[in-house]
């Protein structure tokens, strides 16, 4: 977060909302197209909705917050390319580590629960 705050031109703000606006119509508009020439050909309104969409992207990337969207994602693509992927024996070991614990566990539980059962069968007179 930025300590400061500065105020946005609100010409800019207010473009920015027509922006936005144009883009719900668009999608709105995809929806209600593709609901009303339900009858057309899938390839014809698969074409249209693709279109539509790219164009309502686009214009969506105009905007301040669309421009810091690209920005965080390819600040993200580069953080993933840092990350260091567990080899093929790593991640099976890891996986057979889970695999015993969670045995234990579930052993442990029904042992425990077993033992509770019994002792308020045993405190009610109520066996089952």
């Amino acid at each position: 977060m930025n300590a400061s705050t500065e105020e946005q031109p609100t010409s800019s703000s207010s473009l920015d909302t027509l922006k936005w606006g144009i883009v719900f119509l668009l999608l709105v508009g995809v929806v209600a197209g593709n609901y009303m020439y339900g009858e057309a050909s899938v390839l014809y309104r698969a074409i249209a909705i693709v279109a539509a969409v790219a164009v309502a992207g686009f214009i969506a990337m105009q905007t301040e917050k669309g421009r810091t969207a690209v920005v965080f994602a390819k600040e993200s693509r580069t953080e993933v390319r840092k990350v260091v992927w567990p080899t093929r024996q790593e991640a099976v070991q890891t996986t057979g580590i889970v695999l015993v614990a969670t045995l234990f566990m579930a052993l442990v539980l029904w042992g425990l629960d077993s033992v509770l059962f019994w002792l308020v069968g045993l405190v009610t007179g109520m066996q089952v």
